[in-house]
């Protein structure tokens, strides 16, 4: 069956990263594709390497522009999806980028976004253990409206739940500081993300708890089993485009061991074809996960120090944002979870 589908927000990067998954996947159709200032614009100028819809043309983010089609992806700065979704009630499915659906408590989202809750939806992380519940891919082959996760959380989340969730760590001790590609911080024009900027540098953001996503990753882990959270969350702008290394960091739990540690991965990441823990002595690198929709994870203890490491590395546009929304759509549309994605970087 072929589905047509709509992107809002095709000219910035999740939109274009989102096209590019598109045009490979054998189940669906590019329908209308929207955006706000670069409405009348050709997508070729905003998406060059992929021919095939460089004549599109932008139209304007409208819901009316968007209804019609099977599947609409929702690429919108925060704050923006939820006046275009609430216009959207007869599409069969409706999946969101931004961060306008992912949390549960309405109290954290005024406090971090300073505008009133939209409501929640589904979480697109298949992946993601739920504590004695399963995973919530159960929950995606089901739903309808679907809210991708951020993509520092999608990496800080896939790192540390399981072992949260098999009580091996202390859940009140968790420190994450995260390297992460300029990719992440979007298009709109922002001086200190100019090259002249980011070249040679390095520079940490969103510091002292202020962070968006610190909300969001303490929700997922208490899903996953936590019965309180506290994690410390840095990320740190590095020069290059895309990626994310997450080097998280807890204390061990009473009857803790690193033999159990490797099982309880083994067993949580095993079967799934788009998170590998990697072997012991083998660290992972932004640059194997580059343009795949894939995770890989390295676990290590600290006996000196008393910590536990766990490193992850993701692609922050494929698994950390676009790759979860196709992954998460095939699920919900029953079709193959591995359609239009592949878990092989493009270098070595």
């Amino acid at each position: 069956m072929i589905y047509k589908v709509a992107i809002a927000g095709a000219s910035g990067y999740v939109g274009s990263e989102l096209l590019r998954l598109i045009a490979n996947h054998p189940n669906l159709e590019l329908g209308a594709v929207t955006a706000n200032n670069n409405a009348g614009e050709k997508l070729g100028l905003f998406a060059p390497h992929i021919p095939q819809f460089a004549e599109r043309q932008l139209v304007q983010t409208t819901a009316a522009n968007l209804a019609g089609h099977d599947i609409v992806f929702l690429a919108l700065p925060h704050g923006k999806s939820a006046e275009i979704a609430s216009g959207l009630g007869d599409t069969k499915l409706v999946i969101d980028c931004g961060a306008d659906f992912r949390l549960e408590s309405a109290s954290d989202w005024e406090k971090y976004y300073g505008s009133k809750h939209a409501g929640t939806w589904s979480y697109g992380l298949p992946e993601l253990v739920l504590n004695s519940v399963g995973r919530q891919r159960d929950q995606l082959s089901v739903a309808n409206r679907i809210a991708v996760p951020g993509c520092n959380v999608t990496a800080i989340t896939l790192a540390l739940a399981p072992a949260i969730g098999a009580n091996l760590i202390e859940a009140q001790d968790l420190v994450a500081v995260l390297s992460v590609g300029t990719s992440g911080a979007g298009k709109s024009l922002k001086p200190d993300l100019l090259a002249s900027e980011v070249m040679g540098s390095a520079r940490a953001y969103g510091v002292g708890g202020s962070h968006r996503h610190t909300p969001e990753i303490e929700q997922n882990l208490r899903w996953a089993g936590a019965k309180a959270v506290s994690v410390s969350f840095t990320p740190v702008l590095v020069p290059m485009s895309r990626g994310i290394l997450a080097v998280c960091t807890a204390r061990p739990a009473p009857g803790f061991s690193f033999e159990s540690l490797i099982s309880v991965y083994e067993n949580a990441y095993g079967p799934e074809r788009f998170v590998q823990v990697l072997p012991q002595g083998q660290l992972p690198t932004t640059k194997a996960v580059l343009g795949a929709n894939n995770a890989q994870l390295s676990l290590s203890y600290d006996e000196h120090a008393g910590r536990v490491s766990i490193i992850c590395a993701i692609d922050n546009l494929v698994k950390g944002t676009a790759g979860a929304a196709i992954q998460s759509m095939n699920l919900s549309l029953g079709l193959a979870e591995e359609s239009g994605l592949t878990a092989i970087g493009v270098a070595p």
